[in-house]
């Protein structure tokens, strides 16, 4: 294919924007569109009606409660195109349809009693794709699958370098998943694109410093927003706080001798306080809140090494806001100005003088939804590819 000329070069810069303003903003008005972007009225619609060819927006009566001037239609982004979101854990592979309207068309935990392999993982992705074209999906377009993954992670190629709670090792996750899928597939970090998630449509949004730990049954992972832009590292690996060695001032507090971050602070060890095999996100935090003394004591020591971790990130990072996914947040939202306190009595008073801790607002959602962020990239970048 030749290149594009530049005025075709324009043209697919401002599909794309329209796109991307919609995708990430929902249903706006044509002159609001108009108004964002600085284009003339004409061109908006023209452009939108490509978008609409495309099958990529909808365009809805205008809001009836306007009064005043011509009725503007609403664009929206059409919610029967979709993408696959996955994600892979030591006890279950949850795996999400995302409209590109951000709407959760379908959603399921499958549990499972063994670690899954790459080619186990790869293929149930399939398979319920499968199913779900021929059952709910009917009439949608799947466009393509993001798949979050506990683990260093090649983001450039999809290489699972280390997995070690699955024990994946250099495991070409995105080959893997493509092939079984016949679909185009991104492959990146958990943390990282919950962190990518909460800071475009969750408790960071709008934030331009923000540090993200997600605490899942691998461990805890993070990620970074810098200047308002994800920081990946040089190999794509920034973030892995869960193995950082936070220091602990008493000795009664500690479980694991030289233990990490993740050794300390663990989903494994809370669910073992309040007596569960296993359990999913809202399930433990129910199962906390109800909790009696044991659980209390645990909550209490895990807060207390957390709160060390945190201090450490805010003296190094100085972010505006950090927020805490999974079990992390469960373990937070027991008193969130109390470990705002013990974080601020730890760090350097200037560092913490305006930090807010907060939960991740996507809550269980928040990998899924950033593992379809990256599956939608490629199309919010050349809407018309």
């Amino acid at each position: 294919m030749s290149d594009p000329t530049p005025a075709e070069g324009v043209r697919q810069r401002n599909l794309a924007r329209l796109l991307r303003l919609v995708h990430l903003e929902g249903p706006l008005s044509r002159a609001a569109l108009t108004e964002s972007t600085g284009l003339n009225r004409s061109t908006i619609a023209d452009l939108v009606a490509e978008l609409a060819r495309e099958g990529l927006v909808v365009e809805r009566a205008p809001d009836p409660s306007r009064r005043v001037g011509r009725p503007s239609p609403v664009v929206a982004a059409d919610p029967r195109v979709v993408a696959v979101a996955a994600n892979p854990e030591v006890d279950a592979l949850t795996i999400s349809a995302v409209g590109l309207d951000r709407g959760i068309r379908l959603r399921e935990r499958i549990e499972v009693d063994h670690l899954l392999t790459p080619d186990e993982t790869a293929q149930l992705i399939a398979d319920r794709i499968a199913l779900w074209r021929d059952g709910a999906l009917a009439g949608s377009r799947v466009v393509a699958v993001g798949v979050a993954v506990p683990g260093l992670v090649r983001a450039a190629d999809g290489l699972v370098r280390n997995a070690p709670h699955l024990r994946w090792t250099e495991a070409p996750v995105r080959d893997l998943v493509a092939d079984a899928t016949g679909l185009p597939t991104a492959v990146d970090n958990d943390a990282t694109l919950g962190a990518l998630a909460e800071h475009l449509f969750g408790a960071a949004r709008g934030i331009d410093h923000v540090v993200y730990l997600n605490g899942g049954a691998s461990g805890i992972g993070g990620g970074l927003i810098v200047h308002g832009m994800p920081v990946a590292g040089a190999g794509g690996y920034a973030g892995e706080f869960g193995q950082n060695r936070p220091g602990i001032a008493s000795d009664a507090d500690r479980r694991a001798d030289h233990g990490v971050l993740e050794d300390e602070v663990s989903r494994t060890r809370l669910l073992a306080a309040v007596g569960l095999p296993s359990a999913d996100e809202p399930t433990l935090a129910r199962a906390v809140a109800q909790a009696g003394a044991a659980a209390a004591d645990e909550v209490a020591r895990q807060r207390r090494i957390l709160s060390t971790a945190l201090s450490n990130a805010v003296n190094v990072l100085n972010p505006s806001v950090v927020v805490l996914g999974g079990f992390l947040a469960t373990i937070a939202e027991v008193d969130i100005p109390g470990l705002t306190a013990l974080v601020r009595e730890q760090a350097m008073a200037a560092n913490g003088d305006d930090l807010e801790i907060r939960v991740a607002s996507l809550a269980e959602d928040r990998l899924l939804i950033g593992a379809a962020e990256a599956a939608f990239a490629e199309l919010l970048r050349d809407p018309t590819s």
